[in-house]
């Protein structure tokens, strides 16, 4: 619920950036095993670490880097058949690339046949490409390099020029098997070759002097679930299937024992094992399903219309047209257990007939916080989301129990109890066109651009305030002769954030829904100009030219596939202080580091002890951001002066705009 739901209680969406640890979540083996004494098998494998995926050979333009498997160089030997992928290949609609992709999760194996006259005389030099990303951000595209055999001993041997295959389906560039001739990679090692060879120097440690940028997000973003599952327990309260029950539970445990001090114990007890139902559902949820297989639910498109269904089915019942229970049969039967039982189990069987009565109001609520907390990755998430519910449930049976006089002053059900339901009934029907939204970009139906979601949510948010006002009634509202002072103050909400959209319907960024609306490249009509462009997308260019103007420079780590990069240029970089500071302050360079164009000529560099090969311009602006700032992940921000020293610590994704400035002008005080 983070990612999204969160967004309604603060706008504020965090991802993991650290410039301060290099990201390795991919390990690569190879082997080559003898099948007979002419062929073999030459097999790939890629170990994940967990949470992190690899995308597959065939992925569609503009998405991210497909996994490429090429052999630079064959000699004594020839390809038999085609490549096959033997590990199983997982097909979801991904979120941050707006498109459907297929990846592996855990490991790849990839398996090439050979044919040859003599093992001792073979030699195969071949590279593989892939990019990985986990659910909060992807790394670049990288390589790894293998050689089997020894060139040297082979004799007469001449590099044989391996012809270029590709996959019909797919664009060449993207997909390709087999490429490139033993001439097109240098065997030498190469290095940077530019006349200001020093301004790729590592600035590591004069980063870190700055201070570390990266900050505990995973704990950060916990704390978020925890309070969005508090919100919708507080929800959840005040519904008129948990709002009766109040008074009634904490009564009958002060009525029910002579000891008053006991009867208090109980009633906490009672709350407690609220705590303890919802937390163990959140557990069996993960352990079931998984993290990552909630996580590929939630941005699976048959998943999200059939909860989008739910959610519409949910919203009709709020309305009044029909009421969603569990059969009574359950609750019945533990309303038996707990009277036959006694201690602690018998109001742990009390707290599961509240969890089933109040299902009608209550499962919509928890459905939505676990499938978006789900989003998060992490394995504990439903558990904390979970927890936060639970936990408001549960304050005001201790608080009452605590002080039973503050029962008189209790409100009374009544109508405004149903109101609350409809209240929620307007909120699930705009929280479903996301789901809706989420299957739609998916299938590419486009019956949902930007400018009609906006629209149905103007409308929900308009009838929303009519209905507070009493303009609006359904089958179980009491007739009321005034409206509420609270129903006024709400409704003014309601009609001002229904204004507020209006300007969404000609491209108004409308940064508060963004995570919920469909992207703005969906909507046909668009007046929004307001962008912030670089003046520089090659940073030797861009350093040359600032040390001639003696301006001090921010260097963009970005990629086209880069989703939390889009939001900081839509979000932060439209903000009109910092447009001027980067527009008139600083030089910008944006440097792409998923560009697949060529370099005019390929070289190798060594890294960590590995040889790698550069190839495209998005390996040279990665292998620059590891190597000088020792970073791999995106958006990563860093201010240098004309001669490439560090003027500032790094700077990574946070949508206030103000954090923003203070980072930018922290130099010049």
């Amino acid at each position: 619920m983070i990612k999204r739901t969160y967004i309604l209680l603060t706008a504020i969406l965090f991802t993991v950036a650290s410039f301060s640890q290099i990201l390795e979540p991919v390990k690569w083996h190879f082997e080559v095993k003898n099948i007979t004494k002419t062929s073999a098998d030459v097999t790939f494998k890629a170990n994940m670490d967990e949470g992190w995926h690899l995308y597959g050979l065939h992925i569609p333009k503009d998405g991210p880097k497909a996994t490429v498997i090429a052999f630079d160089s064959i000699i004594g030997a020839n390809k038999s058949g085609e490549l096959k992928a033997l590990s199983k290949l997982k097909e979801a609609y991904d979120p941050n690339f707006e498109m459907q992709l297929n990846w592996y999760v855990n490991e790849a194996i990839f398996v090439q046949k050979i044919s040859f006259q003599d093992i001792s005389q073979v030699y195969l030099k071949c590279h593989v490409e892939y990019m990985t990303c986990n659910d909060e951000s992807c790394l670049p595209p990288t390589s790894e390099e293998f050689i089997y055999g020894n060139k040297n001993k082979i004799k007469a041997a001449k590099p044989e020029k391996v012809e270029t295959t590709t996959t019909p389906e797919t664009e060449p560039a993207e997909t390709e098997v087999a490429t490139t001739s033993t001439d097109t990679v240098p065997e030498t090692i190469a290095t940077i070759t530019t006349e200001a060879a020093d301004l790729w120097t590592p600035v590591i440690s004069e980063l870190k002097a700055f201070g570390n940028v990266a900050e505990n997000e995973g704990s950060r973003a916990l704390i978020y679930i925890f309070l969005a599952g508090l919100v919708g327990g507080f929800l959840a309260l005040f519904t008129p299937c948990v709002w009766p029950i109040i008074p009634m539970t904490v009564s009958f445990f002060l009525k029910r024992s002579e000891d008053k001090s006991k009867g208090r114990r109980d009633a906490i007890m009672y709350g407690l094992s609220i705590v303890i139902i919802y937390v163990v559902l959140g557990i069996l949820i993960t352990l079931i399903f998984g993290a990552s297989a909630l996580n590929s639910m939630s941005t699976n498109a048959v998943f999200n219309l059939i909860f989008f269904g739910l959610l519409i089915v949910f919203a009709i019942s709020f309305f009044g047209a029909f009421e969603i229970t569990l059969p009574s049969s359950w609750s019945t039967k533990l309303d038996a257990k707990a009277e036959s039982t006694a201690g602690f189990l018998s109001i742990l069987f009390m707290a599961f007939t509240l969890v089933l009565v109040s299902f009608s109001c209550t499962g919509p609520i928890i459905g939505t916080l676990l499938v978006e907390v789900s989003t998060s990755g992490s394995i504990i998430a439903p558990a904390i989301g979970m927890l936060g519910f639970s936990v408001a449930l549960a304050i005001p049976f201790t608080l009452f129990a605590i002080f039973p006089s503050w029962l008189k002053s209790m409100p009374k059900s009544g109508g405004w109890l149903n109101k609350v339901k409809v209240v929620l009934a307007f909120l699930e029907l705009a929280l479903a066109l996301k789901f809706l939204s989420v299957a739609d970009l998916a299938y590419g139906w486009r019956i949902l651009d930007r400018e009609v979601f906006i629209s149905i949510w103007i409308v929900i948010f308009v009838l929303l305030g009519f209905y507070l006002l009493g303009k609006i009634r359904f089958p179980h509202d009491d007739e009321t002769k005034h409206t509420s002072v609270l129903g006024t103050f709400l409704a003014i909400i309601s009609f001002a954030f229904a204004i507020y959209m209006v300007p969404g319907l000609w491209g108004a960024p409308l940064k508060s829904i963004s995570a919920f609306s469909p992207p703005l490249y969906t909507q046909d009509f668009n007046l929004n100009d307001n962008e912030v462009h670089a003046k520089f997308d090659d940073y030797d260019l861009g350093m040359e030219y600032v040390a001639k103007k003696g301006l001090p420079v921010v260097v963009d780590f970005t990629g086209f596939g880069c989703v939390n990069c889009r939001k900081m240029e839509a979000a932060v970089w439209t903000d009109p202080s910092v447009k001027d500071l980067l527009e008139n302050k600083y030089v910008l360079i944006s440097l792409f580091v998923d560009d697949k164009k060529e370099l005019p000529e390929s070289y190798k560099i060594e890294e960590n002890g590995k040889t790698r090969t550069i190839r495209t311009i998005g390996d040279k602006w990665s292998y620059l951001q590891r190597v000088k700032f020792g970073a791999n992940a995106q958006p990563f921000y860093v201010m240098l002066d004309n001669k490439g020293m560090p003027m500032n610590k790094a700077y990574t994704f946070d949508e206030d705009p103000k954090k923003f400035i203070e980072w930018l002008e922290k130099p010049n005080k």
